[in-house]
């Protein structure tokens, strides 16, 4: 799947946090931002819920990469080592299909800032149809 292909809600999550696709390929994705003052906290670097959600992010774009067309994905677990703090002006993320099966994708996303790994992650994600998952989702909203 190309970025042209996604959805415009998907590209606007996206932009919204600063974010860029750098890459995509089959089971692959790297995402990054420029860090801005809002992605940081009160000491001054990368707040730990900006690395997550880059790095679920990343994670959706490598599983999504090797979906047919009206299949997507959700996440249904995140977990997140963070290992040193994010002080350089760009995050990086890269993810990886580790597994997949027909109903889930399990990922590692690397997050580096200045070169180094400040933060590890697993994530795993459900497969759905995306149309009988937006029937569940207007169901719910009733």
């Amino acid at each position: 799947m190309k970025f042209n292909e996604l959805d415009a809600k998907d590209k606007d999550f996206l932009r919204y946090i600063g974010g860029e696709l750098v890459e995509l390929k089959d089971g692959f994705a790297e995402l990054a931002f420029e860090v801005k003052n809002h992605h940081k906290q009160h000491l001054n670097v990368v707040h730990g819920g900006a690395i997550a959600t880059l790095a679920d992010h990343c994670g959706w774009y490598a599983v999504i990469s090797q979906l047919d067309k009206g299949y997507t994905s959700v996440t249904i677990e995140l977990k997140i080592n963070y290992l040193k703090p994010a002080i350089g002006k760009r995050l990086i993320a890269k993810a990886e299909v580790v597994n997949r099966t027909k109903r889930t994708a399990f990922t590692t996303i690397k997050m580096y800032s200045k070169n180094t790994l400040v933060a590890f992650a697993t994530a795993t994600y459900s497969i759905v149809d995306e149309e009988r998952l937006k029937n569940r989702i207007d169901h719910v909203k009733q």
